[in-house]
């Protein structure tokens, strides 16, 4: 059965995903001084941490070839402060969110579900979980569609790094876990591997190495026992994430997923993510 914290992390994703993907993002950050593309992605995310080095951003986003993040870090730090880099990423969430919804954002359901979110946060301790407590040392935005993406962002990273350490307890590298997550078939290895920028040798050793664990068989597709071990490192990551979510009954569970799915739907059918 799945877990509460995963049911509603899935439902609830999109609102915070959409920062990744919309053109407000670049816009915003080139306006700023950077360049477009990943500048503005790793920047805007690791603000929140302040002017942290290359290296930390490799490890707390965990996955992505370091070649790539040391391209970019400590560069965009040159070009614009951590704050500036942290009122641009929420100016460009403020204007997708209202192209994507317009008068939807008004809505009283809205501010509900960014108040229940603020009132569970405090169960989220930051201890071991970087990204998620540079977040959790930004203000709460005052509007109630900013507040909802903040909450869902604070609770995201949270489950984030969770997850980080689950996978790391295990001895799984960043780029294994991203040919495991492709073995699932729930995303293309190839845009895993794009997206994330890997190359062929580095993605071919990780395979390698995945097999002689017995994870996977000689086509790439997951083994029973391979299946076995990630089943157990979601469930680990459910457990890391659940203490907020325990703190909501039954009703409020099922209000919240109602409305993460109808916002998520309507973001999706946007056509905001690439992907899908």
């Amino acid at each position: 059965m799945k877990s509460t914290a995963r049911f509603l992390w899935q439902r609830l994703e999109a609102y915070h995903g959409l920062i990744y993907f919309v053109p407000e993002a670049d816009r915003e950050y080139v306006a700023i001084g950077l360049e477009p593309g990943r500048m503005g992605y790793f920047g805007s995310r690791s603000a929140a941490m302040g002017a942290v080095t290359a290296d930390v951003v490799v490890a707390t986003f965990f996955n992505f070839e370091p070649s790539v993040v040391h391209a970019v870090v400590p560069e965009v730090w040159n070009r614009a402060t951590p704050a500036a880099l942290w009122s641009a990423r929420l100016a460009a969430v403020d204007a997708s969110l209202r192209r994507i919804f317009d008068a939807r954002l008004d809505a009283a359901d809205i501010g509900r579900a960014a108040e229940m979110l603020r009132g569970i946060v405090h169960a989220c301790k930051p201890e071991g979980r970087p990204l998620f407590a540079g977040h959790l040392s930004q203000a709460w935005p005052d509007e109630p569609h900013l507040a909802l993406w903040f909450g869902i962002t604070l609770l995201r990273e949270f489950r984030g790094d969770g997850h980080v350490a689950a996978l790391t307890a295990e001895g799984v590298s960043g780029v294994e876990a991203l040919v495991l997550h492709g073995a699932t078939g729930a995303v293309p290895p190839q845009v895993l591997k794009s997206t994330r920028e890997w190359g062929d040798a580095a993605w071919d050793d990780a395979v390698r190495g995945l097999v002689r664990r017995g994870w996977l068989d000689t086509s790439g597709a997951l083994t029973a026992v391979g299946r076995s071990h990630r089943d157990e490192l979601e469930q680990r990551t459910d457990d890391l994430a659940a203490a907020p979510w325990k703190l909501l009954d039954d009703d409020d569970v099922i209000w919240l997923a109602a409305l993460g799915k109808e916002l998520s739907t309507t973001i999706v059918s946007a056509g905001t993510f690439p992907h899908r």
